[in-house]
């Protein structure tokens, strides 16, 4: 097995972390748990 540098192990520790969150994201505003989400401008419109 190969010795990494540090750098190298963080960055691609970053990277994986925010293509998570971006996928969690993704999921959450436009998957299944959307529909319970609450538009505050459809609650109240005049």
């Amino acid at each position: 097995m190969t010795h990494m540098e540090p750098a190298t192990v963080l960055s691609i520790s970053v990277g994986a972390f925010l293509v998570a969150i971006t996928g969690l994201s993704i999921y959450t505003a436009f998957g299944p748990p959307s529909k319970q989400l609450d538009d505050p401008f459809e609650d109240h419109e005049d």
